[in-house]
């Protein structure tokens, strides 16, 4: 995993390094070895799901950023193999970086998100959001959580606390009730136990 450190003052008004580094970190974890059919903390997903899904977010993120609508893309959009997964992710961080640092303007512009309109700042830090906990859901699955990049959750689980209140839960926020962890919990326990995943949980294979 990257070990560049953040600058988290500067991150509050800009997020894109953050976003880039938490896409680079699922691009870590994804090797054409990687078993497709092994299962994964998000009930009923194995890694060939979450690596579908995966795709199609770093596609919208690319998407949104360039005025479309998140929904113009499945939910999921699946590959033929591992392989195939490395060089879909590869190519969908390559393009979040061109369409995110093209202009700075873009933190200021509206757009069109799953959970609303917003400015483009707040857009880039909802994606940190999904591909920090999704980072952590793949990495469960494939017994690495250790390999996580810490500053990372660091970063973003204040501001989720923050954005995302702890009720109601449900519905239009699509995440469970917060799992309570230790006042002296990591950030990574942290983050996926205020978005309702336990991070104690066991994935059995």
């Amino acid at each position: 995993m990257t070990t560049t450190q953040i600058d988290e003052e500067a991150l509050m008004n800009d997020p894109r390094p953050a976003l880039i580094r938490a896409a680079a970190q699922i691009g870590d974890l994804v090797t054409p070895d990687i078993d497709l059919d092994a299962p994964t903390p998000c009930e009923g997903w194995t890694v060939d799901d979450l690596l579908a899904h995966l795709v199609t977010v770093h596609r919208r993120v690319a998407h949104v950023g360039r005025g479309g609508h998140p929904f113009d893309l499945p939910h999921q959009i699946r590959q033929d193999d591992a392989a195939a997964y490395v060089a879909a992710l590869a190519d969908g961080r390559r393009e979040i970086t061109e369409v995110w640092e093209a202009d700075d303007a873009i933190l200021e512009r509206e757009m069109t998100v799953p959970w609303g309109v917003v400015a483009g700042r707040a857009a880039a830090w909802g994606y940190v959001r999904e591909l920090a906990a999704h980072g952590w859901d793949l990495a469960t699955a494939l017994g690495a959580a250790d390999t996580l990049d810490p500053e990372l959750a660091a970063v973003v689980v204040d501001r989720v606390r923050e954005t995302l209140p702890a009720d109601p839960r449900g519905g239009d926020i699509p995440f469970g009730p917060v799992v309570e962890v230790p006042d002296d919990a990591g950030p990574y326990d942290r983050l996926v136990g205020w978005l309702g995943r336990d991070p104690a949980i066991t994935v059995t294979r």
